[in-house]
């Protein structure tokens, strides 16, 4: 096991969420805390507001790639290649984790893993995966998005 998988064993200890998780550990990176955005993206968990629909890690993804990516003033412009990097990402999570564990939604994932183990594996996985995105299209992910 490496630090990230630690970390994330910590966090769900803790009683985050998938993508709660992935955006304290993103948090982290950078030195931040923003209890108010980790607050937010707690919507996501358990498929959008435990309703078993799209998984939260891949919601919760595509809301980290905005994150360091999309446009959050009037004065901001997307950066170039943030909606191709939601594109592969979407693409990706159905390819490889819906083809893995029966789905891309939180239901059809936990058919194939009721007691949750599976979702770390998909947390890391993904969280991994917008990691090489964000530096594949010149994004420091230890760098402040603002």
């Amino acid at each position: 096991m490496d630090d990230l998988h630690f970390k994330l064993l910590d966090l769900s200890a803790q009683g985050y969420c998938c993508s709660q998780i992935m955006f304290l550990m993103a948090l982290e990176m950078q030195g931040k805390s923003s209890p108010d955005l980790v607050r937010s993206v707690g919507g996501l968990c358990h498929g959008i507001a435990f309703s078993g629909n799209t998984c939260g890690v891949l919601t919760g993804g595509a809301c980290l790639i905005s994150y360091y990516a999309g446009r959050g003033s009037g004065s901001e412009e997307m950066k170039p290649g943030c909606a191709t990097m939601l594109t592969e990402l979407a693409y990706w999570f159905k390819n490889d984790i819906g083809s893995t564990y029966g789905g891309a939604d939180c239901a059809a994932i936990l058919m194939r893993s009721p007691d949750r183990s599976a979702c770390r594996d998909i947390v890391l996985a993904t969280y991994r995966k917008i990691l090489d995105l964000l530096v594949e299209n010149g994004i420091d992910p230890s760098e402040s998005s603002s």
